[in-house]
């Protein structure tokens, strides 16, 4: 007999902003499958979908000012690992960029899960968030066939819009 009480898996969807965030919340039909917490940054819109979803924030940091993007980075890395301490996740996944970063490594650090889902919008060149996550990614996805001569052992799995 199976035990009906079994765990659902918990897992951390993360990214930064913008597109990256539009791709992640594609990924909705997942949210009723597993035990799931979205990580973004605060903006007027991210504290808007906190109504809908189960989410928290870290400090949005554009890399325009470099200086000022290095504490905020640093502020969200000691930040994404007290919420990956509090939210125990069992996979990460990720469609970047900077913001998941960290996120992934703790995850590693921690013998955890990572899923990292390549930019739509990247069809010829990787990004910056990619090429970080790829050597420790346990499955790496990419939108366009055209990606694999960068990311050999990715998986093309298509369009998620």
């Amino acid at each position: 007999m199976k035990d009906q009480t079994k765990k659902r898996k918990k897992v951390l969807f993360i990214s930064s902003l913008g597109g990256h965030l539009t791709q992640l919340l594609q990924l909705k039909p997942l949210f009723d499958e597993y035990d799931y917490h979205i990580i973004t940054e605060k903006s007027i819109i991210t504290e808007d979908l906190s109504k809908q979803y189960r989410m928290s924030f870290l400090v949005y940091g554009a890399r325009n000012y470099l200086f000022r993007y290095f504490f905020k980075f640093s502020y969200n890395i000691f930040k994404s690992l007290y919420y990956f301490l509090r939210e125990k996740p069992d996979v990460i996944v990720t469609t970047g960029a900077h913001t998941a970063v960290p996120m992934c490594y703790i995850a590693k650090i921690f013998g955890k899960k990572v899923v990292f889902i390549e930019s739509f919008a990247k069809t010829s060149t990787p990004t910056m968030s990619g090429k970080l996550v790829y050597p420790i990614a346990d499955l790496f996805i990419v939108q366009w066939k055209e990606m694999k001569k960068h990311y050999p052992k990715a998986v093309h799995g298509g369009s998620i819009y």
